[in-house]
């Protein structure tokens, strides 16, 4: 078995020749995305393995399956990258790592919450130049602020545990309860009394038909003076659009992002000698209330190993004819917080 990776970067590689160890597939790294360009290429490949950002609409899926690649190993959660409907009528069968951590993208948000909140990455600019005052840095105690979290699947049911713990009273919306997050004391409520009462909102939902720019200038006006508005789920669930003038009302009082609407022409990349051109994150990142990380929630060694492991063990299995858990379908194309 001959699986082509794109957009692979170093780190990622060391993890997956580990884990391959155990099946010995032949593995291929390309460092460019998988698009229309370079899937009219000759691949020779039985498979491609995928991430975020790489595209697989029908042109590019049916590129594949010109060329006899009949397997697409995503090596991530979310799937709004791929037409499933295409690949299912193609024959293309499509595969992703629904769980790797859960606790590292967790983690993360609230690491966002809590820097945003005691101003920590202003802090740590200021002491740098030595410039120990404490003026614009006052924050607030987590506890007892009301929290909303959109989204109490895997992810979004460790941030209610963490949120909990911290002393947070926490609402929820997701069109399945899960009783876990109700044991720990969230409260299940509609979008807008969430977005009514909730200080802090943070985002755990996949890009769908229903979550696409769930968060836009209707939901904003919604909100609290000053919320603090945290994604570290998909980039297109927030319209970039109402950001700056919400930032510059006051109605968005903190934005923490891991994910960006056009993240896929800048995350992952050092761009640091380039201008950039996208004119919304260029002004984002001017506001000292905005904290930006380059899609990095899932980065740990633990997601990554499981990541690693759980791709190549996907592959295997259906190379071996067995069922695949994580294989999608179009079936489950549905508007649920997952």
């Amino acid at each position: 078995m001959r699986i082509v990776f794109f957009s692979s970067k170093p780190y990622e590689q060391t993890f997956f020749d580990e884990a391959n160890e155990k099946f010995g597939f032949e593995l291929v790294y390309f460092t460019h995305p998988l698009s229309r360009h370079t899937a009219l290429k000759s691949l020779s490949a039985d498979a491609v393995c995928v991430f975020v950002n790489d595209t697989l609409d029908y042109d590019v899926l049916s590129a594949l399956q010109r060329q006899d690649i009949r397997l697409v190993v995503l090596r991530c959660a979310g799937f709004n990258n791929v037409d499933l409907p295409a690949a299912e009528k193609l024959g293309v069968r499509v595969v992703r790592v629904p769980a790797y951590s859960p606790y590292a993208v967790a983690e993360h948000t609230v690491g966002l919450m809590l820097s945003l909140n005691r101003k920590i990455h202003r802090a740590h600019n200021r002491v740098r130049e030595g410039n120990f005052s404490l003026e614009g840095l006052l924050g607030f105690d987590m506890h007892g602020r009301t929290a909303g979290v959109i989204g109490t699947g895997r992810i979004g049911s460790v941030v209610v545990r963490i949120l909990s713990g911290m002393g947070c009273r926490v609402l929820a919306c997701d069109p399945q309860k899960n009783n876990e997050c109700v044991q720990l004391g969230a409260r299940y409520v509609s979008l807008p009394e969430l977005y009514a009462q909730s200080d802090i909102i943070s985002l755990h939902c996949p890009l769908d038909c229903d979550t696409h720019y769930l968060i836009n200038a209707a939901a904003l006006a919604q909100m609290k003076d000053g919320v603090m508005l945290i994604n570290t789920s998909r980039g297109a669930v927030i319209d970039a659009a109402i950001l700056v003038p919400g930032l510059k009302s006051g109605k968005i009082g903190y934005l923490g992002l891991d994910v960006y609407e056009q993240e896929g022409d800048l995350f992952f990349e050092d761009l640091s000698n380039e201008i950039i051109q996208d004119d919304v994150f260029e002004r984002l990142v001017t506001f000292p209330n905005v904290l930006i990380t380059g899609h990095q929630g899932y980065f740990t060694e633990d997601a990554l190993r499981n990541i690693a492991q759980t791709s190549l063990a996907n592959v295997h299995a259906l190379e071996q004819g067995q069922v695949c858990e994580n294989e999608l379908t179009a079936t489950v194309l549905r508007g649920t917080c997952r």
